[in-house]
């Protein structure tokens, strides 16, 4: 969406180029423009064009900066926007700043001073127009001084001389974090002359190389892949933050708590607590500014009532500080107060927007252009109406609208021509009317001078539709290709498929025969020791049981190990059976085969009001597919809590209704049905679509005539609870039943469900997660979709897990309502939920709390539940009910009481509740205080802790298979077995008894996407006589060196290899003569399996390839006169030099070529 071309208008209004003369010349500017706030981000995009320099605008709340963040680019993609976000914790807290919030300040700050930072090139990337964002709690932030900020930053040159080692400390002093890989913003890694170093003003990290102290080249790279991308000329190195490392002291440790002093080394994640007393000077973002900058207040009233009500806040919480001997008397205020900021906008070019009157009369008259438009609130044939009328008095109409597609087809409808859609004409024509898909907050009606008039229409306008909290892009924090493989640590239970379960010892250094080579130690039962050569490392997983309990370790040279595996194959296979069997059997069984999409289904997809991740395309793609087939669908749509699939089930829903289909939506939960109720009302508001809801929150003559609509096929979609199920309810003509959380529903729910899958095409939701292993293992046999990719705008959830702590729950409730937000307070006892309330209404008088659980009465729980939902409360302290799909994107603080008392998968849903939007959201677990958890329970909490990033649900579900065992997931029959082998070769020998049957069947399911840990297993020894490893001078990081030793020996193609090969050499430098050999062992493991051959060894100086006698012959192969046949394979003489090397590989070739 590009609506530039509305800013002429706006440019040729006489009152906005008197402005823009008065801020030219520098003259006296007027203190105040009172303008309707949808005019505020044209005119600041306006003015950074024009003049050229940077424009801030002050907002009172986060929240207004995030809804502008997609404002502004409506009016000018190509100009750059930056915020400067406030920090999460209060003032005097100690605590975090976000790694997301200290990028973006530190961006800003660079971006303000990078033409006074020495070495520079003329054009960079800083130089150019921006706007900046800044709520009013960042800008009374203290911050770190101009003068240390440019004397701690350098640009970068390639060709340019400088101390190696002099860089690395510096990188240190200036907050980087030394880490073995570089996948986040902030930190640096060194290996020979290479450093990678990920500043936090670029978008991707940097890889340096070095020839002595001359920087020879640089060039961004993939995060991800670890691959170098494109080529640098220059860098800005700046502070990784605003707290830097060598500026702390250690005499600030007296100003804690007697017996909590900072010891060093320094402790990172807190350094900004102390920025206070790093600068004695109080600085902030407004001292950075340039002299010529313009500051726009987008309400001074308002803006100054949010400094006031943080500085009152932030008195109190000084005073609980120093009374918990958090802080001293001494400790200096962290932020401006408000004379001192009132002082700084003095003495710049500062101008007021808002609406309310601060400075007498205005000197610019510019508000007198703007007046709001008219409100039709949703109904549609008054709005074509007044477009009609507009349009005969040669009025300039443009309609910002996520439904546009649908009101131009409306349009159309008027006998008038249908407009354009796609893009604004640079120049507007009188008369004209443009439907531009997108969003805004809210239009106006522009009047210029020579009699024109330019209609700017909303969804506000049109339907009464708020624009949804948007969802920034955000970097999402990358993984290394090796991350899959970190799941296994010295000291942990493993798995070998040939030998069983033992303690992985780590990696250790033999030497034989004057080589060197690293193993993989495993020790068994009885003492025994097993080392196993690096290419075979694909052959141990880590093992995970079906009770969570420790396994007995196996014993070598006995046969217990191969009856294990035997009795387990066999129980596979059996299971594998039943759902190949069901699979058949419904391939069998005619349905309905739904029709193509229609133009109506592309609208309301492009609709949607956020861009979908790639996961939910093809989840949608499947659906579709399978709703065109002819047999009834029945597929499960697996994806972590809020992740969309709800957008999914919505889209096949109105798939089903455009074939005259009617549809069912059963959820587990009242208050999780009358939410879909609400969200498929407003997305289908433009299209003829009868939505209904039927729950306890219907009742009597309401319920029964909804009953009687259905019957009759008034009513095309219907969402609610169990009471769906009754036997009253009849359906004239019934396509689709979607299931939220099935496992949610009693036995005789399930059964009736279960007959309907026969009848109907049936989507079943779940955001339970199931570990991908298995998932990938049934992917050929269960028809499953993941939704794994998280929407760009999520922020990991901050957790915290510890006891009951009063003084840190009234913190983060402040927090909360400091930024306008709303709080979860979850208690899971009824009988003691007022009590509970009682003691937060004393904790924290300043918010206002309601209660909701599950045994209130319909109505006042569904009146509880709509004031929270729209905002009028603060704290809803309530049982688990909000477990289920809730989403109140303005709701981020989630407090649960007791959570000891709640399983992981529990614990793991409630804390998706919050986080929803683009907020950072907190979660905080508490204990009881004095009575200890027990040791699972304490095992559950570290667990919800340690995974805190998104897509956090199968690290998750995988941890629950450690503590819960894995027997719930496959049902008790399947308990000894996955206790005798291990979760990660049970789900091996699954897929592989999957693969095998599937072919038995004939089965045209489609194939599953190869997995770590899934691949199949190569059955081939091969021993070398090459030293054959990953120096540790190479790669130091151990757990690294083990990471790429797993994932190598997984690779299955010699394209794999190579690729593998070109990696190491652009992450880590040329490839040491090991690593060489190692990758020479995988290429002719590959060459040995295509060629048959079971083993290759070394004895007596000669090379030893085993394989069955019969399937070779000399004379038809020729291989040469270094070979001989013996009873036990081929011989191959093994010559001084390293010629036999390539000599193995022509002979494997030539076997392989012979079809042995």
């Amino acid at each position: 969406m590009n609506l530039s071309p509305l800013l002429t208008y706006i440019r040729e209004l006489p009152e906005y180029k008197r402005l823009c003369q008065l801020l030219i010349k520098n003259e006296t500017i007027p203190h105040q423009i009172r303008l309707l706030r949808s005019v505020r981000p044209p005119l600041a995009v306006a003015l950074a064009r024009d003049l050229r320099r940077p424009v801030v605008l002050l907002v009172p709340r986060a929240d207004r900066m995030i809804a502008l963040t997609e404002e502004i680019p409506a009016w000018d993609p190509e100009l750059s926007l930056l915020t400067f976000p406030d920090p999460n914790p209060l003032f005097y807290e100690r605590a975090v700043w976000s790694h997301s919030t200290i990028r973006r300040r530190v961006t800003c700050l660079a971006s303000l001073t990078a033409d006074r930072i020495p070495g520079g090139s003329s054009s960079n990337s800083f130089d150019q127009p921006k706007i900046i964002l800044a709520p009013a709690k960042a800008i009374m932030t203290r911050t770190i001084l101009p003068r240390t900020f440019i004397s701690q930053s350098r640009w970068l040159k390639v060709g340019g001389l400088i101390r190696f080692d002099r860089l690395v400390t510096m990188l240190v002093d200036i907050g980087y974090t030394h880490t073995s890989l570089v996948t986040e913003p902030g930190q640096f890694s060194r290996r020979g002359g290479i450093l990678d170093l990920w500043p936090p003003t670029e978008g991707k990290p940097a890889r340096l190389e070095f020839f002595g102290d001359d920087l020879d080249s640089m060039r961004l790279f993939n995060p991800n892949s670890q691959r170098s991308i494109d080529t640098l000329e220059e860098i800005l190195l700046t502070p990784a933050r605003e707290g830097l490392p060598h500026l702390y002291r250690e005499e600030w440790d007296d100003l804690l708590p007697p017996g909590d002093p900072i010891t060093s080394p320094v402790p990172d994640p807190l350094l900004e607590f102390f920025l206070p007393l790093m600068n004695g000077v109080p600085t902030g973002l407004l001292d950075y500014l340039p002299p010529d900058s313009i500051i726009l207040l987008d309400d001074r009233t308002v803006f100054e009532d949010a400094v006031n009500e943080l500085e009152d806040g932030a008195l109190t919480q000084r005073q609980d500080q120093i009374q918990a001997g958090i802080i001293s008397k001494s400790f200096p205020l962290p932020y401006l107060t408000l004379a001192e900021i009132n002082d700084t906008l003095e003495d710049r070019l500062a101008i007021d927007l808002g609406m309310a009157i601060t400075s007498g009369e205005e000197d610019i008259q510019l508000a007198d252009s703007f007046t709001p438009g008219p409100r039709f609130g949703g109904q549609l044939r008054p709005f074509m109406d007044h477009l009609v009328e507009r349009i005969l008095q040669h009025e300039t109409i443009v309609v910002v609208s996520r439904q546009a597609p649908r009101l131009s087809e409306l349009w159309s409808e008027t006998d008038k021509p249908r407009p354009a859609i796609e893009i604004l004409p640079s120049s507007l024509v009188p008369g004209d009317l443009h439907f531009i898909h997108g969003a805004l907050s809210e239009g106006w009606l522009l009047d210029v001078p020579d009699g024109e008039r330019i209609h700017l229409l909303t969804d506000a306008e049109i339907f009464g539709w708020v624009r949804p909290r948007p969802r920034p892009r955000r970097r999402r924090i990358a993984e290394a290709p090796e991350s899959a493989y970190a799941d296994l640590e010295t000291g942990d239970w493993v798995v070998h498929v040939d030998y069983g379960i033992g303690h992985f010892a780590g990696l250790v250094e033999r030497t034989l025969e004057g080589l060197k080579r690293e193993y993989l130690l495993i020790e068994f039962g009885g003492g025994d020791q097993l080392y196993v050569p690096i290419h075979q490392a694909d052959r141990i997983t880590r093992y995970v049981g079906a009770d969570g309990s420790d396994p007995t370790p196996s014993r070598l040279g006995t046969q217990e190990w191969e009856r294990a595996k035997l009795a387990t194959g066999k129980a596979v296979e059996e299971i594998a059976r039943e759902l190949l069997d069901l699979y058949a059997r419904r391939q069998t069984i005619q349905g309905y085969a739904f029709s193509g999409d229609t133009p109506w289904q592309g609208e309301l997809e492009a609709s949607f009001p956020y861009e979908e991740t790639d996961d939910q395309l093809i989840a949608l793609d499947e659906v579709k597919r399978d709703m065109e087939h002819s047999r009834p669908m029945d597929r499960l749509i697996c994806g972590d809590v809020g992740y969309g699939k709800t957008e999914v089930a919505l889209r096949a829903a109105f798939k089903s209704v455009m074939d005259g289909k009617q549809v069912v939506m059963l959820v587990p939960t009242t208050v999780l049905a009358q939410q879909h109720f609400n969200t498929f009302r407003q997305r289908l508001a433009a299209f003829p679509v009868e939505v209904e809801m039927l729950s306890r929150f219907r009742k009597g003559r309401e319920a029964t005539q909804i009953l009687q609509r259905l019957t009759k096929g008034e009513i095309d979609i219907v969402i609610g609870t169990h009471r769906l199920l009754q036997s009253d309810v009849q359906f004239k003509d019934l396509g689709l039943l979607i299931i939220d959380e099935e496992q949610r529903f009693g036995v005789t729910h399930k059964e009736y469900l279960k007959q309907l899958r026969t009848e109907v095409d049936v989507i079943t939701l779940t955001a339970t997660p199931i570990p991908r292993t298995l998932f990938m293992a049934l992917a050929g046999a269960r028809d499953i979709s993941t939704i794994n990719t998280p929407p760009e705008s999520r922020l990991p959830v901050l957790t915290h897990v510890g006891p009951y702590d009063p003084r840190m729950i009234r913190q983060a409730v402040l927090r909360e309502l400091d930024r306008g937000g709303q709080i979860y307070f979850v208690h899971n006892r009824v009988q003691t939920i007022e009590t509970i309330k009682t003691r937060l209404s004393r904790l924290v008088p300043e918010a206002l709390i309601i209660v909701a659980h599950g045994q209130m009465p319909e109505k006042e729980l569904s009146v509880a539940m709509e004031r929270f939902a729209n905002g009028e409360i603060d704290v809803l302290v309530c049982t688990s009910i909000i477990e289920s799909g809730l989403d109140i994107p303005n709701a981020n603080t989630l407090i649960v009481d007791r959570a000891d008392r709640f399983g992981l998968a529990q614990l793991y849903q409630l804390r998706g509740r919050v986080g929803r939007g683009a907020t950072q959201a907190y979660a905080y677990f508490f204990r009881h205080p004095r009575y200890r958890a027990t040791e699972e329970a304490l095992y559950r909490l570290e667990t919800i802790a340690e995974h805190s990033q998104l897509g956090a649900g199968y690290a998750i579900a995988m941890r629950d298979l450690e503590i819960r065992g894995a027997g719930d997931i496959l049902g008790t029959r399947q308990h000894g077995h996955i206790s005798a082998v291990g979760f990660h070769l049970y789900t091996r020998l699954l897929a592989r008894a999957v693969r095998r049957l599937k072919d038995a069947y004939k089965l045209d399911s489609p194939e599953p996407p190869s997995f770590p840990h899934l691949v199949e297993l190569l059955p081939v020894m091969i021993e070398l006589p090459l030293p054959s490893a990953i120096p540790s001078d190479y790669i130091p990081e151990r757990e690294l060196r083990l990471q790429l030793y797993r994932r190598m020996a997984e690779v299955r193609s010699l394209e794999g290899i190579g690729s593998l090969a070109e990696e190491l050499k652009d992450r880590f430098g040329p490839l040491p003569i090991e690593v060489e050999n190692l990758l020479y062992q995988l290429r002719i493991r590959l060459y040995a399996v295509a060629a048959g051959v079971e083993s290759i060894s070394m004895e007596n100086g000669q090379l030893l390839l085993h394989l069955p006698r019969e399937k070779v012959d000399l004379n038809v192969l020729n291989l040469g006169e270094d070979i001989r046949l013996s009873k036990r394979g081929l011989w191959l003489a093994r010559s001084g030099d390293q010629e036999w090397t390539s000599r193995l590989v022509e002979v494997l070739i030539s076997l392989a070529s012979s079809g042995n």
